[in-house]
Formats: structure tokens, C-alpha cells, sequence
């Protein structure tokens, strides 16, 4: 198996105001997002303990927590392992992510700040200049979760996050597929330029369209495993 967790996660923060069993929750779902823990991965109680460099009683409370929620099951008495999801789940995965994404892209070419607007074009910006699928991956998700906030919805924004810590169980980002980066970068763009002109059709009808194109390359990607 390999080592990727070992270098992955750091100590956590005490001075953050969050109880320590949400802090390590929240620390194992981004290492799952960034890629360092992936389908198949064993998670020991002990050894995240050790990594995030606390007692294992809020360690125990957040593997229950991804336990509860299917993140992890169990690994014949050997921890835990991460999930890996069937097809059909990677399929209804992503018809839920057409309908927040076009719905946090109409909401948001409602409310959205000019300076908003201006954040997006900025991540945008960065995204094009990046080099690494693994950063490119990072900058989309803070695209999406922009245009989210930008959509003043505090229920769609909480569906929304729980939708990424399902997506970090897919494995690879999509941004390894040849091609895909350029017309991901094209796509964000129309959308943006939607969401600026306050065209809530067009917003709503584009980010669809981009998470349908997603759902292919992730498709390509399955296919080759």
C-alpha cells in the first residue's frame, strides 16, 4: 500500500474555535479531497492520532462519522479502508452535482458582487497558470465553492460541500485527461461571463453543461482501471 497519508496531513490547529472530533473530520475529508487518501487506503485510529498529533478519543469520533456516512468501511479487523464507489453511485454523484451547480450558478448571477465576479476571473486566472492537475483540481474547487457562497444559499452551500467529500472518493482529478484543463478553462469562463451579465439561463444552462463534460472524462478515467 502505498505512503502517501504518512507526508499528507499535518498537526491540527487548536486555535481555530472548532471541537477537535470536527477538526480531524474535516482534516481526513480534505486529505481524501487532495488526493492522499484514496479508495483502498487503510485508515488506523493510531496512526491518524499520531499524524494530526492527537489523542485517539476525537480520531475514533471523526472515523465514525465518515463510517457513518460511507466514506470508509470496515477492513477485516484492520481499521478501515476508503470506499470505492460502483459506477451507478459515480453516475447519481454526478446527476446531483448538474442540479447544484446549475442552481448555485443561477443563484449566483443573481447576488453576486462585483467583486465576486472579480474573485472568480481571479481563480480562473490562477487556474490557467497552473501546471499540476493536482493544483489545477485545488483552484477548481475553489471556483465552484465561490460561485457558491456567491449564491447566498446557506442549504445549497451545505449540499454542496457534502457533494465534495463524496467527489474526493473518485480518485484521480480529471484534469489528468488530455484536453481537459483548455476546455474546463473554457467553460469557467462562459460561465463566468454568464454570471456577470446576470444571465441566470445561460449561468444555470452552462455549469450544467460543464459537469456533464466532467462526468464524461471521469467516465474515461474508470474505464481505464
Amino acid at each position: 500500500m502505498a505512503k502517501r497519508p504518512a507526508k499528507a496531513i499535518g498537526s491540527i490547529s487548536r486555535g481555530s474555535g472548532m471541537a477537535l472530533g470536527e477538526a480531524v473530520f474535516r482534516s481526513l475529508c480534505e486529505a481524501m479531497q487532495a488526493g492522499h487518501y484514496r479508495a483502498g487506503d487503510r485508515l488506523r485510529e493510531e496512526e491518524v492520532a499520531q499524524r494530526l498529533k492527537v489523542s485517539r478519543t476525537p480520531v475514533r469520533e471523526a472515523l465514525g462519522r465518515l463510517a457513518a456516512r460511507g466514506f470508509v468501511e470496515p477492513a477485516g479487523g484492520r481499521g478501515l479502508i476508503v470506499r470505492n464507489l460502483d459506477i451507478s453511485e459515480v453516475l447519481e454523484l454526478y446527476a446531483m452535482r448538474e442540479i447544484l451547480e446549475g442552481a448555485a450558478a443561477r443563484l449566483a448571477s443573481e447576488h453576486a458582487s462585483k467583486p465576486e465576479v472579480e474573485a472568480l476571473s481571479d481563480i480562473e486566472q490562477a487556474f490557467t497558470d497552473a501546471t499540476d492537475a493536482a493544483e489545477m483540481a485545488r483552484l477548481n474547487r475553489a471556483f465552484h465553492e465561490a460561485i457558491c457562497r456567491a449564491a447566498r444559499n446557506r442549504y445549497l452551500d451545505n449540499a454542496s460541500r457534502e457533494l465534495q467529500d463524496w467527489i474526493a472518493l473518485l480518485g484521480p482529478t480529471t484534469f489528468t485527461v488530455t484536453g481537459r484543463p483548455s476546455t474546463s478553462h473554457r467553460e469557467h469562463q462562459a460561465i463566468i461571463n454568464a454570471i456577470a451579465a446576470r444571465d441566470g439561463d445561460k449561468a444555470e444552462k452552462l455549469a450544467r453543461e460543464h459537469i456533464r463534460e466532467a462526468l464524461r472524462c471521469r467516465l474515461k478515467l474508470l474505464q481505464k482501471q
